[in-house]
């Protein structure tokens, strides 16, 4: 009788070892090893052929995709326009965020579109979700509920039912009985993955899978479960307040970057309609240290407040707290601010934070940063009026940004009156009338407009 393999597997970044190890060679992290069976050749499924030959790209047709709304236009449009049918999704985030709510929702529109959706809880029991989805109105005939962690059995039903749409809620509860590691596993997330790839390709229906989060915020289990699917929508924000923000990382089937606001509310998630007078609604007038940038996140611009608190420490060494922005980037704005203006921080904590829960990684919002900063030093409050745009280079200079017209036009739309912007970035276009487009080299000609 031949000895049953075995291998033992990182359950952090899937590297396969023959022997088990304390610490992974490729990942760094400590006792991840879990040892797992090597399932036999073909036992899983994973080898198989279409009998397709191979022939050049000049001689294939073409094929124009075709996308179904789902009856959220926020969500349309993280989404490229729509479902493509054949496409697998993976949507990721914190627990009790809003990603079974928002995969009700999409249910219940579709629905009502006369597609049949089969939505498929490992989580939950089906009187659960009949509760939950009785509690925000979206209950509906054609939405189908599987309560069933058992994959080869989910697919057994899919058959049967033929839906147009599936959702598994989550992919780390189901398994494969093939498969002899534990649900959540490194090989069976892999091989759960796979064959809902292939169900989708070969049946041509979108399939949403829901991905748990690590602590750090990154999907579960091993990367290559990103690669695996068509595109991934991680939901962003704090569970305890009211806005979500849906973003696109990796998409197929349209731009990456792309974002949808929500608001949760009682009845489930309500589209933003306009984002920027959404974040801009608490902004408090006349307080110093707060100032609004222009962002962009894919094709829509975003205006944000940045609020920065300066104050004296008493400590040798002064804290740098940063929420929404990027800890280095703002480390090095200070450093310019000090080195370049001669402002007096480094005997001053600074707190620098984006409201709303947003999160700001690119480089036009640190003009905006660096005027809130030297407003809470200075204890100078700016204009309710004014708008900044520019990133800030470490000689002090103000280096143009993509996409200023846009910015500037969205600017407009809102009601402010003045932008702060990089003067190279002005040649070739003409601001709105009634917007005062003011263009700086400098960080000291900013400063100088503002103060």
């Amino acid at each position: 009788m031949a000895k049953p393999t075995t291998k033992f597997v990182c359950q952090n970044c899937g590297y396969e070892s023959p022997k088990w190890n304390g610490r992974c060679p490729q990942c760094g992290t400590w006792n991840s090893f879990v040892e797992e069976w090597v399932a036999e050749r073909g036992a899983s499924g994973l080898r198989t052929s279409t009998g397709a030959s191979a022939k050049p790209i000049t001689e294939i047709p073409p094929q124009q995709e075709q996308r179904i709304s789902t009856g959220i236009q926020e969500y349309n449009r993280v989404l490229g326009g729509g479902v493509v049918p054949g496409s697998l999704v993976l949507i990721g985030g914190d627990p009790g965020i809003g990603k079974s709510t928002l995969l009700l929702q999409s249910s219940y529109e579709l629905a009502r579109q006369g597609h049949r959706v089969l939505y498929v809880s490992g989580e939950e029991s089906a009187a659960q979700l009949k509760l939950r989805a009785e509690r925000i109105g979206v209950a509906h005939a054609g939405m189908l509920v599987l309560a069933e962690t058992d994959l080869d059995h989910i697919s057994h039903v899919a058959e049967e039912t033929k839906p147009d749409f599936l959702i598994v809620d989550s992919i780390q509860t189901v398994y494969r009985s093939a498969i002899t590691s534990a649900p959540g596993s490194v090989s069976q997330v892999r091989e759960c993955t796979s064959v809902l790839l292939r169900i989708a390709k070969r049946e041509n229906i979108g399939v949403f899978i829901v991905g748990h989060v690590t602590k750090e915020g990154n999907l579960a289990g091993p990367r290559l479960l990103e690669h695996m699917v068509d595109a991934v929508l991680y939901f962003e924000g704090d569970r305890h307040h009211a806005y979500r923000i849906l973003r696109a990382v990796k998409n197929r089937f349209g731009s990456t970057n792309e974002i949808a606001v929500f608001e949760m509310k009682q009845r489930g998630l309500e589209e933003v309609a306009n984002p920027s007078e959404m974040f801009l609604s608490e902004r408090a007038t006349a307080a110093a240290g707060s100032a609004v940038v222009a962002a962009v996140e894919g094709s829509r611009p975003l205006l944000l407040e940045v609020q920065a608190l300066v104050a004296p420490t008493s400590f040798g060494t002064p804290r740098r707290m940063t929420t929404g922005a990027d800890s280095n980037r703002v480390s090095l704005i200070l450093a310019v601010l000090e080195k370049r203006l001669g402002l007096r921080l480094q005997m001053c904590d600074a707190y620098v934070n984006f409201a709303g829960g947003v999160h700001v990684d690119e480089p036009a919002a640190d003009l905006g940063i660096a005027v809130a900063l030297a407003s809470s030093l200075q204890d100078q409050p700016l204009s309710n009026h004014d708008v900044f745009i520019g990133e800030v280079g470490l000689t002090g200079e103000v280096r143009s940004v993509s996409k200023l017209d846009q910015r500037v036009h969205e600017a407009h739309k809102l009601g402010f009156t003045r932008c702060i912007v990089p003067r190279h970035g002005l040649r070739g276009w003409k601001p709105p009338a009634g917007m005062d487009v003011v263009g700086v080299s400098t960080l000291a000609e900013a400063m100088q407009q503002v103060f």
